[in-house]
């Protein structure tokens, strides 16, 4: 997927440290991505930049992986990058905003532009003199970094972005929004279906009255319980609720109401809450804060296909 990149992004490196920002000769797309490059826009830019998006985003409104470039220091940063232009409804996930360094952060100062990106990798470039060519090694360990490393850093990043953005899209009528909320109506069947084989399962039982199965889908006089189950060492309640395509605040809201409603109609002063999500946003960090009885569990969207003829 990657094979030959290494040499687009040489290329880069070179014309970046030139005054020519003609950006015709790179591609468009990369593996499923949309490719963009700038050298500057009138006159050199001080961090020239390659930014890969989904087609639903866009380099000044949304959150992708991004080559940055700063000149000034001989070094080039992949990076977890974050429009400056515009905010997007959603974000990098909590753990890459909470684990990773914020690019002036590594620096330890202020830095011309793009300083709120997170870092992935960072290399440095080493100049051989009076000539244009480089080398380029990782700045942590200084090791060389060749085509291949260089070529799967990026295949990794992109791969996780591909994951984290087909969870976060918001647009409905785009395939990828629809073929998720797709997936997340059928998700309450896998996973009663599979109970046993999931993380939930090794926790919580299924209720069962009669021989009939009442975890799915169970009655209030407030709206139905996606699935109600109960926790095998402490025989409390546990409302289970899929995020869907809701907002945070709505999913976690929805939960403590049922919790409610379990107390107070179950007499059980335990109950406790389970979310699944596809993905663990910032607003859900923060509202779960004041609710320590809810936990979140994400799931993962898998497709492999099958040679039906073998």
């Amino acid at each position: 997927m990657m094979d030959g990149f290494a040499k687009t992004l040489r290329d880069f490196i070179v014309q970046a440290n030139s005054t020519e920002l003609k950006t015709a000769i790179y591609p468009r797309t990369l593996a499923d991505f949309r490719m963009q490059v700038s050298f500057g826009m009138g006159s050199p830019a001080r961090v020239p930049w390659i930014a890969f998006t989904t087609p639903e985003m866009k380099v000044s409104k949304g959150f992708y992986p991004v080559y940055l470039y700063y000149k000034d220091r001989q070094t080039l940063i992949l990076a977890y990058g974050v429009s400056e232009t515009e905010a997007y409804a959603e974000a990098w996930p909590v753990e890459i905003q909470n684990e990773a360094n914020t690019i002036e952060a590594f620096f330890g100062e202020k830095v011309p532009r793009y300083g709120d990106s997170f870092v992935f990798k960072v290399y440095q470039l080493q100049f051989a003199k009076h000539s244009d060519s480089f080398a380029i090694v990782y700045a942590k360990s200084g090791e060389l970094a060749g085509d291949k490393e260089l070529e799967s850093d990026l295949q990794t990043l992109l791969e996780y972005y591909g994951k984290v953005a087909s969870l976060k899209i918001r647009d409905e009528k785009s395939p990828t929004s629809q073929g998720l909320f797709y997936m997340e109506k059928q998700l309450e069947d896998f996973l009663i279906h599979n109970w046993d084989n999931t993380e939930l399962g090794k926790r919580f039982d299924l209720i069962v009255e009669d021989g009939e199965l009442m975890s799915q889908q169970y009655k209030t006089d407030i709206g139905p319980i996606d699935i109600l189950a109960k926790d095998k060492k402490t025989g409390s309640h546990v409302v289970i609720e899929l995020k869907r395509n809701q907002t945070s605040d709505d999913t976690v809201g929805q939960a403590t109401r049922y919790m409610g409603w379990i107390k107070a109609n179950k007499g059980d002063d335990n109950v406790k809450a389970v979310i699944v999500a596809g993905s663990y946003d910032k607003r859900l960090d923060y509202a779960l804060r004041m609710v320590p009885n809810i936990e979140v569990f994400l799931y993962e969207i898998s497709f492999k296909l099958k040679d039906f003829s073998q």
